[in-house]
């Protein structure tokens, strides 16, 4: 825009041709020119915030006119070098007023509208804005300009005199500038910026909007086509073990590593932070799978990142046009499905899109949907079951369990919601709303002469994470009454370990005001064994696994090691999905006493679990 400004001052000084010698100082030209380019740069940069008031539109403004004036007043001296110049105050005042006034109004209209739908409209809207100007404020300031050439004083007077041509090939030079800089704007942004944006910065593959404009190119043209959807098992793992950085290396060579699978017929492309896609047009079901395969293969290479050896696995769906579908939504939704359904039968899988995983994707989708409700409408019930002692032949607590009576599908299986619930973070208000219930009715069948038992409630991993197990512990105890050593909270030993300090420390509080706690499914992975001794504990549940396994040496030798360990750090020991009288036995010869399952009583809602209590009341 300055050397604009420039080239239009000497195009009308050539156009003004009084009759006197015109020349033309190149140093104070060019001086001229780096004039109106500096009030140009400092206008745009004061004004280019996404917060520009009117302090900064009259600042840029000030300096734009500026740099009108300027431009113009230090080019009379430079061609009319043998003229004494003067001027009329009036109108050099109003030609300064010109430039300023045009200069805010362009650079506002320019700005300001730069958001707007029809932009193009309002830059050629200021483009002419300010043209008009400098031609105003130039012709202004010629009405103000005498020239004085020896005794003779020429205002307004044309003729003709020798022509210099410098400033013709100035102004051509620089409007050939203008017209570079312009095509080289247009390759700019053609090229760079839209390979910025079609491209992952981080691997270099191509991203998500590459891959949509991709899809839509070949709208109704990949027929045959397999689309291959990746995701890195624990990675988040990585990320929070490792740090992001070892992150980032280890994203950056997994895309490297699928490059190589690039060729004509084959795209590559990175969707997310550990998600990649492959697209593979002409590629039936077999040829699918041993890609799938080969990939799989190079993921699992080891990977040497600053000094740490890693082994990483990887889930792959795939999904095949026109069987699974010809669209971009419907192909991304049957890959995305198949990789899900790998993750979940052990990871490091290859999982091809079939009929089952689309009921089982709907089910889950309208489960996820209806479980956000079911609070609100009171769906969610409690059962309970009792927990025995063998050698007494008495029962020594119950557990309460969560349980979703769905108004279309019926009585939904904990197995089935509860990992939804724990994705979703909807575990959090339902182990507030179960805890509450089973203390409030625990109190009650107190009250009312049944026995004095303590109740057990499951925990979920969220309310360890958000913090709030201790505030929800107490505020259910002071709201229902419940003595604190009345209740127990059982939690999977698979979730110890997710922050084992920060579990440490609230089990710790719990066990201050006199609550119970105890690990559920012991020995289904012996991953907290090495800190047992550290986890303020007061029972261990041994996996039904083991129980129902009893009868193998190898299991009733765990089982042994399990009961023997426990007694040494003075924790009891309740055995889990015990059914047969043989399992009871084989448990008592080798010290388990406490045991919980259908054997004694399956889940029952409260109804039969009052009548349950009442009986072995009178029992006792």
């Amino acid at each position: 825009m300055g050397s604009g400004i420039w080239s239009m001052h000497f195009v009308g000084m050539l156009a003004f041709t009084p009759v006197i010698p015109i020349r033309c100082d190149v140093g104070m030209a060019l001086l001229s020119l780096a004039a109106s380019v500096a009030a140009c740069y400092m206008a745009f940069s004061i004004t280019s915030s996404e917060r520009t008031g009117r302090l900064r539109f009259a600042v840029g403004g000030l300096f734009m006119g500026i740099g009108l004036f300027v431009t113009h007043v230090t080019g009379m001296p430079i061609m009319c070098a043998d003229s004494l110049l003067r001027y009329n105050p009036i109108y050099w005042t109003l030609s300064a007023v010109v430039a300023l006034a045009v200069s805010y109004a362009a650079v506002q209209l320019f700005i300001r509208f730069r958001a707007d739908p029809n932009v193009k409209r309002w830059k050629g809207l200021s483009a002419v804005v300010i043209g008009l100007g400098i031609c105003g404020m130039y012709d202004t300031g010629i009405l103000a300009t005498r020239f004085l050439n020896g005794d003779a004083a020429i205002a307004g007077q044309s003729g003709f005199a020798e022509p210099n041509v410098f400033p013709l090939y100035g102004v051509a030079l620089t409007v050939l500038f203008i017209l570079i800089a312009s095509w080289a704007a247009l390759l700019y942004d053609r090229r760079v910026l839209e390979k910025l944006a079609y491209s992952d910065s981080l691997t270099g593959l191509p991203n998500r909007h590459e891959m949509n404009r991709f899809f839509d190119r070949r709208s109704g043209r990949l027929s045959g086509a397999a689309v291959l959807f990746i995701d890195l098992d624990r990675f988040k793992t990585i990320n929070d073990t490792l740090g992001h950085d070892v992150g980032d290396l280890l994203v950056q060579q997994v895309g490297r590593r699928l490059q190589t699978f690039l060729d004509d017929k084959c795209r590559v492309f990175r969707i997310g932070g550990d998600e990649y896609l492959v697209v593979r047009e002409d590629c039936p079901l077999s040829e699918a799978r041993g890609l799938a395969e080969r990939i799989l293969h190079a993921i699992n290479v080891p990977y040497l990142l600053q000094e740490n050896e890693l082994y990483i696995a990887a889930s792959i769906g795939i999904s095949l046009s026109p069987e699974h579908g010809t669209d971009r939504f419907a192909l991304l939704k049957a890959a995305d499905t198949a990789m899900y359904s790998a993750k979940s039968t052990g990871k490091n899988q290859i999982c091809v899109f079939d009929d089952v995983m689309d009921k089982h994707l709907v089910r889950r989708m309208e489960l996820e949907k209806d479980l956000r409700k079911a609070m609100k409408l009171h769906e969610f019930f409690v059962v309970y079951q009792p927990k025995w002692n063998a050698r007494t032949g008495r029962p020594v607590g119950f557990e309460a369990l969560i349980r979703w009576k769905h108004p279309k599908l019926g009585v939904v299986s904990p197995d089935e919601f509860l990992p939804i619930a724990e994705e979703t973070g909807l575990a959090v208000p339902m182990t507030r709303w179960m805890l509450t219930e089973a203390c409030r009715q625990n109190l009650r069948w107190i009250r009312a002469g049944l026995m004095r038992l303590p109740v057990s409630v499951n925990l979920s991993a969220g309310v360890f994470q958000c913090r709030s197990l201790i505030d929800m512990v107490r505020r259910a105890l002071d709201e229902t009454g419940l003595p604190p050593e009345l209740l127990e909270l059982e939690v999977a030993e698979s979730k110890v370990l997710y922050d084992l300090e920060a579990i440490i420390e609230q089990f710790s509080e719990l066990r201050s005001i006199g609550v119970r706690i105890s690990m559920d499914d012991f020995g289904s992975g012996l991953s907290s064994l090495g800190s047992l001794d550290r986890i303020p504990l007061d029972t261990l549940k041994i996996d039904r696994l083991f129980v129902r396994e009893i009868g193998s040496a190898s299991k009733r030798a765990v089982v042994r090691a399990i009961v023997d360990m426990a007694s040494e750090l003075n924790l009891d020991v309740v055995a889990e999905g015990v059914e047969r009288k043989e399992q009871i036995e084989a448990l008592s010869s080798i010290g388990c006493e406490l045991m919980q399952g259908y054997y004694y009583g399956k889940p029952m809602e409260r109804p039969d679990m009052e009548a349950w209590l009442k009986e072995h009341s009178q029992a006792g």
